[in-house]
C-alpha cells in the first residue's frame, strides 16, 4: 500500500512498549525519512518503561511521540474552507456568495469565533414569512445594506447609520391622506412627485426611497437634512424597491446562535457520526483546539474519510497494537513474533523474521539499503537487541543477533556488557514504582481458544530486587486479574544471570495450567522455571497446547 505524501505515517510499536519497540520505531523512522525525504514520525502508544527511559537518555535521543489511539478525527475528512462572514451581511448578499460558492450554510463569525449559521432555508423563511412592516427597523439594518440591496445612492445622510425605528411604507396616495399613517421615523417608498417627498419629510419619516432614479430637487434635500431624513434614490421602480428592501436586512437577525452543534478538530469521528445523524443540519462548523473557527463539514465529507497511516514494528496482533488500529491503514508490519490475529484491508509489506529482536532485522534493513547507521541510531539498535535476547542469554537469541550487536557497539561506541548492566539495572530499579506501574511495565494479552490471559516481565541481574517486586506484585495479582477482566494472568520475574523465572499466577486453573505445562508438582501461586527467560519462545509456547480450562489440545495458531 502506497503512501499519501500529503499526510504523516506514524511508525509505531506495541501497547506498554519495551526498548526494542521504541527504538525500532525511532530507527526505522529515520531511515523511511532519509529514503523518502520525510512524513515518518515515530511514535508511541504507552509510556515509557525505566529501562526504556535510560536507554533514550544514555543515546541522547528523544521520545517517540505519544499516540493513544489512531481513531480518525475530524482532522482527517476533508474540511470545507467556506470563509466565515460578518453579521451585517445583508440577507441578498448572503444569498448570492452561498450561490456563487455553492454552500447551503454560511458560518457567522467574530474575531474568528463563530457567532451563528444560517442557511438557505433561513433565508427563504425570512422572505416567506415576514408580514410584520416594522421589522427592516427591528433587524437594526444599516442603510449601506439597503443602498447595495437597492443598486441606489445616498443624497442625504450617512450610509453608515442604522434604520432602527418605524415602518416600511408606500407612498400611493396622494399628500393629503399620507399625512394620516406616516409617522416619525418610517421608511417611505415614493416616485418623483415632489408634494409627496415633502409631506414624507415634514411628516419627520426617518428616510425617504426615491424611485426610478427620479430627480431630487435641492430644495427636498435641504428640508432633509434639517429633519434628519435620510434619502436614498433608486433605479428600481416602486414595487421592486418594496420587493427588494427586506433582502437588505442583517442576517444576524436571522441566524441560529443558540444550542449550535460545533464539532473540534480532535474529535473521534466515530463520536460525530451520531450527532450528525439526529441533526436536521447538513453543514457543522470545526473549530481548532482554541475554538477557532476552520471550516465546514457534511455528513458527505464523512465518505472521504482518510485513516491514520501507520507502520507496525515488534508486535502483529491487535490485542496488542494501539487502539483503534482497525479504523487505521496498516502500510507495513515489521516484526519478529509469531502471526497475529491482525487483519488488514489492504495487502502490505509484511517481514517477518525469526530473530531475537526487531532491531536486527532494522540492521539489516539498513544494510540492504546502504544507508550509513549514525552512532544515536547505532546504540538505540544494539540497546534493543540487549534487552530482547538478554544480553544473548534468551533462546530466541540467534547468531546473526549477535553479530548485529556486536557491529552496533562498534558503530555507537559502547561496551555492550557494561551498557546491558547499567540498562537492565535501570529497568529492575523499581523501588520507587506501585504495584500497578509494574505490573503493567511490560504486560501482553493473549488468546487461547476461548481463554484470554496476560503475561507481564521484569528482568534483572539482582536476585534480591526480584524479591522486592515479588513482594509488591504477590497482593496486587487478585487486583489485577479484577481490573483487567482476563481469565487468567501471569508475571514472568525473570533472573538474568541465573537464566531462571519465578512464574507467578493467579485466576481460575492458572496453577493447574502451569503445572501441567511443565510437569511441576508443586501446589500455590509461583513456580521455579530454571532455565526458562523468554516469554515469547519459552513460556507462550508451553501454555499454548493446553487449554486453560478443560486442558485438551488446542491448534497453536489460536494463541
Amino acid at each position: 500500500m502506497e503512501k499519501d505524501m500529503t499526510r504523516p505515517v506514524y511508525i509505531i510499536g506495541h501497547k506498554n512498549p519495551d526498548t526494542d519497540s521504541i527504538c525500532s520505531a525511532l530507527a526505522y523512522a529515520y531511515l523511511k525519512n532519509t529514503l523518502e525525504g520525510g512524513g515518518y514520525i515515530a511514535a508511541r502508544a504507552g509510556q515509557l518503561n525505566q529501562e526504556t527511559q535510560y536507554v533514550l537518555n544514555f543515546f541522547q535521543a528523544e521520545a517517540p511521540v505519544y499516540v493513544a489511539d489512531v481513531m480518525t478525527q475530524v482532522k482527517d475528512i476533508e474540511i470545507r474552507k467556506t470563509e466565515g462572514v460578518q453579521s451585517n451581511l445583508s440577507l441578498k448578499q448572503a444569498w448570492n456568495l452561498m450561490r456563487r460558492i455553492g454552500a447551503v450554510t454560511l458560518p457567522i463569525t467574530k474575531e474568528q469565533k463563530i457567532e451563528g449559521l444560517i442557511t438557505i432555508g433561513d433565508i427563504a423563511t425570512s422572505y416567506m414569512d415576514v408580514l410584520d412592516s416594522k421589522i427592516l427597523a427591528q433587524a437594526n439594518t444599516q442603510y449601506s445594506n439597503i443602498i447595495d440591496t437597492l443598486e441606489g445612492t445616498i443624497l442625504v445622510g450617512s450610509a453608515e447609520d442604522y434604520y432602527n425605528k418605524g415602518k416600511v411604507l408606500i407612498a400611493a396616495a396622494n399628500p393629503d391622506l399620507m399625512e394620516d399613517y406616516i409617522e416619525e421615523g418610517d421608511l417611505v417608498i415614493l416616485g418623483n412627485r415632489y408634494e409627496s417627498q415633502l409631506c414624507a419629510i415634514e411628516m419627520r419619516a426617518g428616510c425617504i426611497i426615491v424611485c426610478e432614479g427620479a430627480k431630487v430637487s435641492m430644495t427636498i434635500k435641504k428640508l432633509a437634512q434639517e429633519h434628519h431624513c435620510v434619502v436614498i434614490s433608486t433605479p428600481h421602480d416602486t414595487f421592486t424597491a418594496a420587493r427588494l428592501i427586506n433582502q437588505s436586512m442583517p442576517i444576524r437577525y436571522f441566524m441560529k446562535s443558540e444550542n449550535l452543534t460545533i464539532f473540534n478538530v480532535n474529535e473521534k469521528t466515530d463520536d460525530i457520526k451520531e450527532i450528525m445523524g439526529q441533526k436536521r443540519y447538513r453543514d457543522f462548523p470545526i473549530v481548532d483546539k482554541d475554538d477557532n473557527y476552520i471550516g465546514m463539514i457534511s455528513r458527505r465529507n464523512l465518505l472521504n474519510l482518510k485513516r491514520k497511516q501507520v507502520i507496525m514494528v515488534d508486535h502483529n496482533e491487535e490485542s496488542q497494537a494501539v487502539d483503534g488500529i482497525d479504523h487505521a491503514e496498516i502500510l507495513e508490519i515489521i516484526d519478529h513474533h509469531r502471526l497475529g490475529t491482525l487483519e488488514t484491508m489492504s495487502p502490505v509489506f509484511f517481514r517477518n523474521q525469526p530473530l531475537g529482536c526487531t532491531a536486527t532485522i532494522m540492521y539489516q534493513m539498513y544494510q540492504e539499503r546502504g544507508v550509513e547507521i549514525p552512532k544515536k541510531i547505532a546504540g538505540l539498535l544494539c540497546s534493543a537487541i540487549i534487552s530482547d535476547t538478554l544480553m544473548f542469554r534468551s533462546p530466541t537469541c540467534t547468531a546473526i543477533d549477535k553479530s548485529a550487536a556486536e557491529h552496533l557497539a562498534q558503530i555507537a561506541g559502547v561496551d555492550i556488557e557494561d551498557l546491558a548492566i547499567d540498562m537492565f539495572s535501570a529497568g529492575s530499579n523499581l523501588g520507587s514504582r506501585t504495584a500497578e506501574e509494574i505490573f503493567y511495565q511490560d504486560f501482553k494479552r493473549f488468546d487461547v481458544g476461548n481463554v484470554e490471559f496476560g503475561v507481564g516481565q521484569i528482568n534483572s541481574m539482582n536476585a534480591v530486587e526480584l524479591e522486592e517486586i515479588r513482594e509488591k506484585l504477590i497482593p496486587y495479582l487478585p487486583v489485577a486479574h479484577r481490573e483487567s477482566g482476563l481469565n487468567m494472568i501471569f508475571f514472568m520475574l525473570t533472573n538474568i544471570i541465573k537464566e531462571s523465572t519465578e512464574l507467578l499466577c493467579y485466576g481460575p486453573n492458572s496453577d493447574t495450567l502451569v503445572k501441567e505445562a511443565f510437569q511441576l508438582p508443586d501446589d500455590g501461586d509461583s513456580y521455579e522455571l530454571k532455565g526458562l527467560v523468554s516469554r515469547k519462545k519459552q513460556l507462550i509456547p508451553s501454555l499454548a497446547p493446553l487449554h486453560p480450562s478443560e486442558g485438551r489440545s488446542v491448534p497453536a495458531h489460536n494463541l
